[in-house]
């Protein structure tokens, strides 16, 4: 029987000689259809994942695991070989590929990659979410040559991921900065940021290594509102880097053009560590009905629900804990989310029932919570967007496509298989479980057109300001000259704020130049008035729309920027929003996207209008304000801790004058771990997670 007839569902049934008998003849299949096929065929590479579930849930197969670990060798998949009962050259093998340190061994994939990088060659990988992209990342960190590494990664959920590993691993080797008043002290530093950040640091220098996570956000195509951004922060560390190493899952290829000084090697690979099972549920009546039954089911868990938006979410949140009894262990965190949030938001009720929800619109300490308590089985159940398939690790043995779309659009095969590949964990769920709700999209190849790699001269104008003398022609320094003239700016001006659009700031400086014929009041200096903030708010809001920030006109985000400045706490923000707040219940946490366009877009914006206002003679100084708005008008240590997993709320009962984040985190490590009764268990195991640096 080939492998594509086996039933394997049909042999876990299977007992004794019966099941022994069945498994001797799959092993000797796999190995007769590894001489026909590819090397990463994942139908062969499966059985490997699958004998391991199988042998763990039965004792009889316990003898199977020398000739198990053999055919483990012979697809190299390595870090399954059983080093306590292989054979001597399944053994040495599995001693060769691992890595001393870690006490992990690698499989061939990563064997093949790392040694294109040892070898000084620039790589881009393209490989399944399971292959392990990340322990090459440590993998090249134990080596010497590389002393200055920056790592470019999407969101700063995983920004904090890698802190807490690599601060872990390398804290004696590193210094890890992801903030830019993080100095380091030492020769050998780490740089994390997403592009946002690292685009404006001034302290790179001569860097050894660029590594860039989910490079595949380099091609506008992907409809990335940040893309440009990204293309030009890499730019920048691509110019200053000796080598660097792309990661991402499921391209095809890579469009170069023939000029670019670029060059690297490609490596494609559908090379995976896990085993899925795929059960088509399209034909059923009622799918919520049927999407509950299967997130219920224990053997599912820890189960990870695909939603289409934050809206739709957040409903199903409540849809599914409305007639369903409590699992999981989240009642503590529910209680405290009321006490610290406001009791109105729905989410606390789904918590204590088990179910938590990851998007945009949820604190950063409180979603990274919600991921590892969802990891441990304490929260079974997650319902996702797009944002938990940017890269963030879950352990999640079972994820549900409960919805075929983001936002408004059908996602295409590419989004699909990144959502499908989240389930199964190496070393956990050796066998993956995905239900489709809906028809998946067409198959189709992906390439990525990333201006960076294409022809300079025909780079969108967001690109283009950024490029370098050594790189410009006489059609792209034509094209900043009109660029600036256009908008009013000069070309470092049109640099520092590509990244809102070029359009939109010109669209600003006809706002702004409006506003002051007007004599609107946005000619101030220090701290604004309630009317001087309306006034900004109202040029941004004629340009852009309010509800981009999480409100819906002009007066609401001057209220709120007003309100959140004045309030004495965090907590004492969340009150008066949770105590004053009127509309749709789901809709309460755009609080929370609103506290993120302070921390970046709001700024940016601001200090654009700030700009035109002294360049068409008027006169303005935003810079304290700008300056305290992307903190949330707290002491930056707070802020910082935040991003590191450690609510707001607790860290800002304990900061003391003159506190540093390195101070700050110590104290709420020290008062954790003395058991300091101040500090809720739940608040004590928070912190003690977070591992605050």
């Amino acid at each position: 029987m080939s492998l594509e007839a086996l039933d394997w569902a049909q042999i876990g049934e299977l007992r004794g000689s019966e099941l022994k008998g069945e498994i001797f003849s799959v092993i000797q299949q796999a190995a007769s259809e590894l001489q026909e096929r590819q090397t990463d065929d994942p139908l062969v590479l499966a059985v490997v994942p699958r004998l391991a579930a199988l042998i763990e849930e039965h004792d009889e197969l316990e003898g199977f695991k020398e000739i198990y670990s053999a055919l483990a060798r012979s697809l190299g998949l390595w870090n399954y070989i059983d080093k306590k009962t292989a054979d001597v050259r399944d053994l040495i093998v599995a001693e060769a590929a691992t890595v001393p340190s870690f006490g992990f061994a690698l499989h061939r994939e990563q064997v093949s990659a790392l040694n294109v990088l040892l070898a000084g060659r620039n790589l881009i990988l393209s490989a399944p979410t399971s292959f392990g992209k990340s322990l090459l990342v440590d993998a090249l960190l134990l080596d010497g040559r590389f002393r200055r590494v920056a790592i470019v990664l999407p969101t700063i959920a995983l920004l904090d991921e890698f802190r807490r590993r690599l601060s872990e691993r390398f804290s004696e080797k590193f210094d890890v900065l992801m903030h830019h008043s993080e100095k380091s002290e030492r020769e050998n530093v780490i740089f994390l940021g997403t592009q946002e950040r690292l685009i404006n640091r001034e302290d790179l220098g001569v860097l050894d290594l660029v590594v860039v996570d989910e490079f595949y956000k380099l091609d506008p195509a992907r409809k990335d509102d940040r893309s440009l951004t990204l293309n030009a922060a890499v730019y920048k560390l691509l110019a200053r880097s000796k080598q660097f190493f792309f990661l991402g899952p499921n391209i095809d290829g890579v469009q170069i053009s023939d000029g670019s000084r670029w060059r690297f090697e490609f490596l494609r690979t559908r090379f995976s560590t896990v085993a899925v099972d795929t059960y088509d549920l399209r034909g059923e009546a009622d799918k919520e009905a049927k999407l509950k039954l299967e997130a219920y089911r224990p053997d599912n868990w820890p189960a990870l629900i695909f939603a289409s938006s934050p809206d739709k979410a957040n409903k199903l949140a409540k849809q599914l804990v409305s007639s369903s009894e409590k699992v999981g262990a989240g009642v503590a965190l529910a209680s405290w989310m009321a006490t610290n949030y406001g009791a109105k938001w729905d989410l606390s009720e789904a918590v204590a029932a088990g179910v938590g929800v990851h998007h945009g619109r949820i604190p950063r300490a409180l979603a990274s919570r919600f991921v590892k308590m969802f990891n441990e089985r304490k929260m079974p159940i997650l319902i996702c967007t797009s944002t938990l398939i940017e890269g963030v690790n879950t352990a999640a043995k079972s994820v549900l496509i409960y919805d075929k779309s983001i936002a408004r659009s059908n996602y295409d095969f590419f989004t699909f298989s990144n959502i499908k590949g989240r389930a199964g964990r190496l070393g956990q769920h050796h066998v993956g479980r995905v239900y489709l709700f809906h028809a998946p999209p067409d198959q189709a190849d992906v390439d990525v057109a990333a201006p960076l790699f294409g022809d300079l001269d025909d780079a969108p104008d967001e690109f283009v300001v950024h490029i370098e003398d050594e790189d410009t022609t006489e059609v792209i320094s034509d094209r900043i000259e009109e660029l600036a003239e256009r908008v009013g700016l000069l070309p470092s001006e049109l640099k520092r704020f590509s990244s809102l659009g070029i359009e939109d700031v010109a669209a600003l400086r006809d706002a702004t130049e409006i506003a002051l014929r007007n004599r609107a009041p946005i000619q101030w200096r220090g701290r604004p008035s309630y009317d001087q903030i309306k006034a900004i708010c109202d040029v941004l809001c004629s340009v852009r729309q309010a509800r981009e920030f999480g409100v819906f006109t002009p007066s609401q985000l001057t209220m709120y920027v007003t309100q959140l400045r004045s309030s004495a706490t965090m907590r004492g923000f969340f009150s008066w929003h949770s105590s004053s707040y009127r509309g749709e219940p789901t809709n309460i946490d755009n609080v929370f996207k609103f506290l993120r366009a302070c921390e970046y877009s709001l700024p940016e914006y601001f200090a654009v209008i700030e700009l035109f206002v002294n360049k068409l003679d008027g006169s303005a100084d935003y810079a304290l304000f700008l300056a305290e708005l992307p903190r949330w008008f707290r002491a930056e240590a707070l802020k910082i801790l935040e991003e590191q997993g450690v609510p707001i709320q607790i860290s800002e009962r304990f900061i003391q004058r003159g506190d540093t984040v390195g101070t700050l985190a110590q104290r709420l490590m020290s008062l954790a771990a003395v058991l300091d009764q101040r500090l809720t268990p739940l608040e004590r195991s928070w912190i003690q997670d977070a591992r605050p640096s």
